[in-house]
């Protein structure tokens, strides 16, 4: 990944570029149904019913003698996930940038996320303690590696002006998968009866069909993306300390970091209300659960049109102002969906489809732009900082949406505290002078950035 790398868009590697791009789709194809299945929709309200069917008179569940309300667990749980991958994502980064090995680990991250969740077929009774192990320790903390290497590819196969295209059909990829696997998971959920399954064992197929779509299709991208050449051949230092070294790497690209800042705040935003909604739906507006199926596939459906326009709205206004006006739009919508009356379906569908439209090509846009930022030979490194910032450090969201129900007992005002996330870094991104920091970084400067 160093100067013995030959860049992407160099002369004769444009045919190579383009394999590997339509490889890299697959990749967001394989492992999307992970976070819409599993985190978005089954597993947060499936969690929490098991959860509270352990827990005792009071409604607590006791996780190594700690008193936790069961309607918190889940929140909690997925903050967890947050500290396990802190650790990880910095070393497997580095280690990818130095030794050049980074389709392996890949390899590695996809298929234990895979096999993880689809062992989560085994979370029934009153086994909380096995659904947070899994998802904590194993399935979110392999997805989040996984999504770091596979992120740094980008400024490898994409030249510069074609970054926030090919970012886009990435997430649009995603986004169609999981609408594909939600259609299946909706006919499977409400005909049940008709497949000799109870509720909660369709449910459980669905978790694990999701990890056996992930590893089936993860071999089309292991199969077209090529590992590059090492950009150091030095031994790794331990994961905090190569994230310590990372951060002051960065500090020398203090226009990176400030983007970098305002993305961990937005996107912490973003993370939270995708894993949190299906529960604010179901335990705070008393939704069945094939409402909010059907709600999570509009917004699948709703995002790959919208992670398109959003990447042709960044050719006419560039990717920041269109970032920019999709935070306004997350932060009316969120305050809007304090008012949503309970069980009332239609209100929640439109809900989800304002959601749908921004949430693609916000994700996509931010992906495509922080890769102008980043220096040649340091994708992986780089990149594993910005996952840490799209999944991995994505913990303050759901803790502080698990402590203000724990504090109110109303999902309405855990779900309201989030517009802070979208309020501040829509102020901060603003503030990023980001054509300087592009050049800064040692990258060409495209016409709209």
């Amino acid at each position: 990944m160093g100067i013995d790398t030959v860049r992407a868009g160099a002369p004769g590697e444009s045919a190579g570029s383009r394999r590997e791009q339509r490889g890299w789709y697959w990749y967001d194809w394989a492992c999307s149904v992970y976070s819409t299945s599993v985190l978005t929709v089954f597993l947060g309200p499936y969690l929490t019913a098991v959860a509270r069917h352990a827990a005792d008179a009071d409604g607590y569940v006791h996780p190594l003698g700690i008193p936790v309300r069961a309607g918190s667990f889940f929140a909690y749980a997925v903050s967890l996930s947050v500290i396990v991958a802190v650790l990880v994502m910095p070393l497997t980064g580095s280690l990818a940038d130095r030794t050049g090995r980074k389709k392996p680990l890949l390899a590695v991250a996809a298929y234990t996320g895979a096999a993880a969740t689809a062992g989560m077929f085994f979370l029934d009774g009153d086994r909380y303690l096995l659904g947070g192990l899994l998802l904590v320790v194993v399935a979110n903390a392999a997805q989040s590696v996984g999504m770091m290497l596979y992120n740094s590819y980008l400024p490898q196969i994409a030249p510069p002006a074609d970054r926030d295209r090919v970012s886009s059909r990435g997430w649009a990829f995603g986004y169609a998968a999981g609408s594909l696997m939600l259609v299946a998971d909706l006919v499977l959920y409400t005909a049940h009866d008709s497949f000799g399954l109870s509720e909660p064992a369709a449910v459980r197929v669905c978790l694990a069909s999701a990890g056996l779509w992930w590893g089936a299709f993860a071999l089309i991208p292991l199969s077209r993306l090529r590992d590059r050449h090492a950009r150091v051949a030095s031994a790794a230092p331990t994961g905090l300390r190569q994230l310590a070294a990372t951060v002051e790497d960065m500090r020398r690209h203090p226009h990176t970091l400030a983007f970098l800042l305002a993305y961990l705040v937005y996107n912490d935003g973003i993370q939270t209300v995708i894993t949190q909604a299906s529960v604010y739906g179901s335990e705070e507006l008393g939704l069945g659960q094939s409402t909010l199926i059907g709600a999570v596939l509009l917004v699948q459906v709703l995002a790959v049109a919208g992670a398109l326009a959003m990447g042709r709205l960044a050719r006419t206004y560039g990717a920041r102002r269109t970032i920019l006006g999709s935070l306004v739009a997350w932060t009316l919508t969120l305050a809007a969906g304090y008012f949503l009356p309970a069980g009332a379906p239609v209100f929640f569908y439109v809900l989800a489809g304002a959601i749908g439209l921004v949430l693609g090509g916000s994700q996509a846009l931010s992906r495509s732009l922080f890769s102008h930022l980043v220096p040649p030979g340091k994708e992986a490194e780089y990149f594993s900082a910005y996952e840490l910032s799209d999944r991995g450090m994505s913990w303050l969201g759901p803790l502080l949406f698990g402590v203000t129900y724990q504090l109110t007992g109303s999902y309405r005002s855990a779900i309201v505290s989030l517009v802070a996330f979208f309020v501040t870094g829509f102020v901060l991104l603003a503030r990023v002078p980001v054509r300087r920091a592009v050049g800064e970084a040692g990258n060409p400067v495209p016409e709209r950035i």
